[in-house]
C-alpha cells in the first residue's frame, strides 16, 4: 500500500494493534494504521459467517475473524469496551446485510436503536466514534439517527438521505472499486452464487450513490473494502470515482476528508506547516487527469511518510533518508 501512494489506512475490521504497532515501531513498513479491530455484528449478521445449517451457539463476544458477534445492550457495551481495551481507534458496527455473508439479505437493518445507541455512547465516552456497514436508505438512516458518524459503502444512497447526513455532519465511504472487482471474470469463483448475486445488485447502484452524495454535500471519504488477492486493484477506485467527480473532489476524498472523519485534521491530510510530512512526488498532474494515481508504477516516482522516503524511483531521492537530505541533494 505505501508503494502505491497511500501513508495512512483506516481499517474496518480484520487489522489487529499489533500490526499498528510494528509499522509505528519500524519493525517494518508500512502506511500508519486507524484501526477498528473486529467490527460488531449481531447473531445472523454481517460478520457472522455461520452457514444456516450451522447451529452452533455464538455467545456473547464470540470473534468471527474479522467480525465480533454481540447481541443485546449489554454484550454490545462490552464488545466496544473490549475493542477499545484493544487498541482499536474507533469502532465499526454492521448496520445492514452485505454481500459476502451467507444468512443475510442486503435490506435486512441489523442492531436495534437501542443497541447502536449504547454503541455509540461507550465509543464517545472513550473520545471516538462508530461507523457503520450499511447500504440501503433504511438501514444509513436507522444508524445515522441513532448517533453514527460514518456510513461504509452506502451503495442505495437517495437524495433525503444525503440531506440527513449533512444534517447530522456523517461522512460516507463508498467502496466502488470492491464490486467491479468481485464482477470481474478473472475472479470468477470468488463469491459463491448467492453472493455473486448480492454483489450484481449493489454494483450498479454505486455510482449514482456517490453522484448523489456529492451533489448534496455529504463529506466524502476514499474507500476500496479489497479482501485477500482483490487488494492489488486500489488504485483503481481513483479512476472509477471519475467518472462522476472531478479529479479535485477525488484527491479532497483521499485527504483533507479522511483526516476530518479520523479527527486528524490537525495532522494529517494536507501539505502545510505544522503537519505530518506526507508527500506524494509524481511526474504528472493529477488534477489535470485523476487516473494516473491508478498508474503507480508509471507516474509515482517518490513516497515520503513523516518527512522519510520510504520509496524512491528518483535517483537523488534515496530510501530511508529524511527531508533534510532533498535540500543537498537536488
Amino acid at each position: 500500500m505505501l508503494d502505491r501512494g497511500f501513508t495512512t489506512i483506516r481499517d474496518c475490521g480484520g487489522a489487529h494493534s499489533a500490526i499498528k504497532e510494528a509499522i509505528a515501531d519500524g519493525v517494518f513498513r508500512g502506511p500508519r494504521l486507524f484501526i477498528a479491530g473486529h467490527a460488531l455484528s449481531q447473531s445472523g449478521g454481517h460478520a457472522d459467517f455461520r452457514g444456516r445449517h450451522d447451529h452452533s451457539a455464538c455467545c456473547g463476544g464470540a470473534l468471527t475473524g474479522l467480525g465480533r458477534i454481540c447481541n443485546g445492550v449489554p454484550q454490545c457495551m462490552q464488545a466496544v469496551r473490549e475493542e477499545i481495551r484493544t487498541g482499536s481507534d474507533f469502532i465499526k458496527i454492521m448496520g445492514s446485510g452485505g454481500v459476502s455473508s451467507p444468512t443475510d439479505k442486503i435490506d435486512h437493518l441489523q442492531f436495534t436503536g437501542e443497541e447502536i445507541r449504547a454503541m455509540v455512547m461507550c465509543a464517545a465516552n472513550a473520545k471516538t466514534y462508530v461507523t457503520a456497514h450499511a447500504y440501503t436508505t433504511e438501514a444509513i438512516r436507522h444508524c445515522i439517527e441513532n448517533g453514527v458518524k460514518g456510513i461504509e459503502h452506502g451503495n442505495f444512497l437517495d437524495k433525503d438521505t444525503a440531506e440527513l447526513m449533512v444534517k447530522h455532519g456523517a461522512f460516507l465511504t463508498p467502496t466502488l472499486v470492491a464490486y467491479d472487482e468481485m464482477s470481474s471474470p478473472k475472479w470468477t469463483g470468488y463469491l459463491p452464487e448467492a453472493e455473486q448475486s448480492k454483489n450484481t445488485e449493489v454494483l450498479y447502484a454505486g455510482l449514482e450513490a456517490l453522484k448523489t452524495a456529492a451533489d448534496n454535500g455529504v463529506k466524502i471519504c476514499f474507500g476500496t473494502d479489497l479482501l485477500g488477492p482483490l487488494g492489488a486493484a486500489q488504485t483503481r477506485e481513483f479512476a472509477i470515482r471519475g467518472k462522476v467527480l472531478s479529479p479535485l473532489n477525488v484527491l479532497r476524498s483521499a485527504t483533507l476528508t479522511a483526516a476530518q472523519m479520523l479527527r486528524q485534521e490537525q495532522r494529517l491530510g494536507q501539505i502545510k506547516s505544522g503537519l505530518e510530512a506526507d508527500i506524494l512526488f509524481l511526474d504528472e498532474n493529477p488534477l489535470a487527469d485523476i487516473e494516473i494515481l491508478d498508474q503507480p508504477k508509471q507516474y509515482l516516482k517518490g513516497v515520503m511518510k513523516e518527512g522519510r522516503f520510504y520509496k524512491s524511483w528518483i535517483p537523488d531521492l534515496v530510501e530511508g533518508r529524511d527531508a533534510g537530505y532533498v535540500k543537498s541533494s537536488l
